[in-house]
């Protein structure tokens, strides 16, 4: 022990640089076996050996050794496999080891440059729903019906065609809610129902405008009734979420097909073979029957969509587009997303004069504008434009415009104040309702002063689509009002969704009524009063005008029909693509066809007064802008 003691204290002289190292238990040793001795406990082989315990005053070093420490020669042969029994004391080498990594695959800093998991926000975790139970074979048979009749029936133009498409994927989503243990609530049938009645506008007119806001109107509605939201978020972000379902509803649908696929495979061979001769004996026989008869092949010709080799590629897209649509409809009956769960944190409540003051100011400002139309309207519109000079067009596009901003400013302002009203107890819930509710009675005179203004215009220059697409906001700016003066009332959860049904119902008004009917029906009332007409406007008009533009006397008639004969065509829509508005149309067209003379219509087409022609939205100009 003594002698292992007094070699362990001895320090040799380090060798110089490049020169080996001297002595019997050396030798030319390379040096990842030195690193492996190094790590060797005293008395044991490189097979049996573990880590031996530190001192408390020694540096451990996990498996690299010191740079600068090296074993010392022991002065006796050491043998080989077997470590020295005492620590070697350091020895200079001149060299610096190179120091491997703690772990043999990653950087000794691999902590630091590791990237963190990305976490999505709360709060879609707060609105995701759970995982949808599997698909019904019921959802998918008409899943399935969906897709064949968007292939068979979309591709021929919009009419009745797109109610009987929404059939089959308002019973997929049925099947899916029930699967999923959902049960349909008072609101859910009242968007439900708003829907379908939205979509009876494309099969009842011809317009294409309102159609368009019918469809787009009819799908929030049906994402509101899936969806089941009656928040402000929830009613805004609700006909967006039917979206977010076209990926996730394809998966689960392709997921559910391959289950029921593998689960039954010997049940899908008759039910194949049985559709496959139910098509076989419909073709062949109904083919006979069609030769055989005329009149049943004129039948069948109607009733049958006319489909070809070369609409091939749009069918099939049209086939797609129909089951993901479907899928999309019954994966949100399924597991809907919670936009109702997004909580929005009110504003801190300001003091009553901070709060108030600004508003109260707003409305003496409000009521100065009120008593100066009140003056004109008791004055006279003819002494107001004598004085300042200005026309009809003039005095009227000088002002609505700017109306109808003030009275989307003033919901928005109603808004703002409402969040950062005070809320300390009744008498602040008192001066909010009192403040408030006279800047809305103020809002609906305002509203009026619009309306009056867009009148006096329609009386001088007629009706045009624009007019009557403006004037149906400002009505409907103006219920909203009204609805928003009875939730202060009355309170407001139900305000929301009441907002949502009062435009759909406006969207629906508005298509049935048609603003090109309208449009014609007044201009022909204007013409037997004031001799005054726009032949060319006539002509850009859609089917819907026909009725009224049919009462004009020739050559006034033909000529206002010209152009929507020309648009109408001469072959016949499918009837499953025609409106009912196009059919009238082509009835009378057929009872009286029309004798255009052209000298006579290029004289007879008489605008309106400088000032008063078509808007911008008519393709027109007199840069009015209504």
């Amino acid at each position: 022990m003594s002698d292992t003691s007094s070699n362990s204290s001895e320090t040799p002289e380090p060798a110089s640089a490049g020169e080996p190292e001297s002595g019997p238990s050396r030798g030319r040793e390379p040096r990842q076996n030195q690193g492996e001795r190094s790590r060797q406990g005293p008395g044991e082989s490189p097979e049996t050996s573990q880590p031996r315990e530190a001192a408390p005053d020694e540096d451990v070093q996990d498996a690299v050794p010191h740079p600068r420490r090296v074993p010392a020669h022991t002065g006796a042969p050491a043998r080989a496999g077997t470590a020295s029994p005492t620590r070697a004391a350091p020895t200079h080498t001149g060299r610096r080891p190179q120091q491997r990594p703690a772990h043999p695959t990653q950087p000794a800093n691999w902590q630091q440059w590791q990237p963190t998991p990305h976490e999505p926000p709360v709060w879609i975790g707060e609105i995701s729903s759970d995982e949808p139970a599997p698909i019904r074979v019921a959802t998918l048979w008409c899943v399935a019906v969906t897709g064949l009749l968007s292939a068979l029936l979309l591709g021929d133009g919009l009419g009745l065609n797109l109610l009987i498409v929404t059939v089959p994927a308002a019973l997929a989503a049925y099947f899916a809610a029930r699967e999923a243990g959902r049960r349909p609530r008072p609101w859910t049938l009242v968007w439900a129902v708003g829907g379908v009645a939205l979509l009876s506008v494309p099969a009842l007119r011809d317009a294409g405008w309102p159609t368009f806001l019918a469809v787009a109107s009819a799908l929030g509605l049906g994402s509101l009734a899936l969806h089941g939201c009656r928040t402000w978020l929830g009613v805004v972000l609700g006909p967006l979420g039917l979206f977010g379902s076209l990926g996730t509803g394809l998966f689960w649908g392709v997921r559910g097909v391959r289950e029921r696929a593998e689960g039954s495979r010997g049940r899908w061979a008759p039910v194949l073979r049985t559709a496959a001769v139910a098509v076989v004996l419909l073709i062949v026989f109904g083919a006979l029957f069609a030769s055989a008869d005329a009149a049943f092949a004129d039948l069948l010709g109607g009733l049958t969509p006319d489909v070809s080799v070369a609409d091939g590629p749009w069918r099939t897209l049209l086939f797609v587009v129909g089951v993901v649509g479907a899928l999309a409809a019954a994966h949100t009956a399924a597991a809907p997303l919670r936009w109702d769960r997004i909580t929005v944190k009110q504003g801190a409540p300001r003091g009553r004069a901070e709060w108030a003051l600004p508003l109260i100011v707003l409305n003496l400002l409000f009521a100065v504008f009120i008593a100066v139309q009140l003056t004109v309207l008791f004055g006279g519109y003819d002494k107001v434009l004598s004085e300042t000079g200005l026309t009809y067009s003039e005095y009227a596009t000088q002002g609505f415009w700017q109306l109808l901003g003030a009275t989307l400013l003033t919901l928005l302002v109603i808004g703002l104040a409402r969040r950062w009203a005070p809320r300390d107890g009744a008498r602040d819930h008192t001066l909010v309702n009192a403040v408030l509710g006279v800047l809305c009675v103020l809002t609906l005179v305002v509203v009026a002063s619009a309306l009056r203004r867009m009148d006096l215009y329609v009386d001088a220059y007629g009706l045009t689509r624009l007019r009557v697409s403006v004037a149906a906001m400002e009505l409907w700016l103006g219920l909203v009002i009204v609805l928003i003066m009875a939730a202060g009332a009355f309170g407001g959860r139900w305000l929301p969704r009441a907002v949502a049904v009062s435009g759909a119902a406006g969207v629906l008004i508005f298509g049935l009524i048609s603003p090109d009917a309208l449009v014609a029906e007044r201009n022909v009332e204007r013409y037997r009063t004031s001799d005054k007409i726009d032949i060319n406007y006539f002509q850009q008009l859609s089917a819907d005008a026909v009725p009224a533009l049919d009462t004009l006397p020739e050559p006034l008639r033909s000529c206002a029909l010209e152009g929507i004969e020309r648009d109408l065509g001469g072959a016949d829509e499918p009837w499953y693509a025609t409106s009912w508005g196009e059919s009238r149309a082509r009835d009378i067209l057929d009872e009286r066809p029309i004798d255009p003379q052209w000298e006579a219509c290029s004289t007879m087409s008489r605008p309106n007064d400088s000032g008063g022609g078509r808007d911008s939205y008519d393709s027109g100009g007199t840069g009015d802008g209504l």
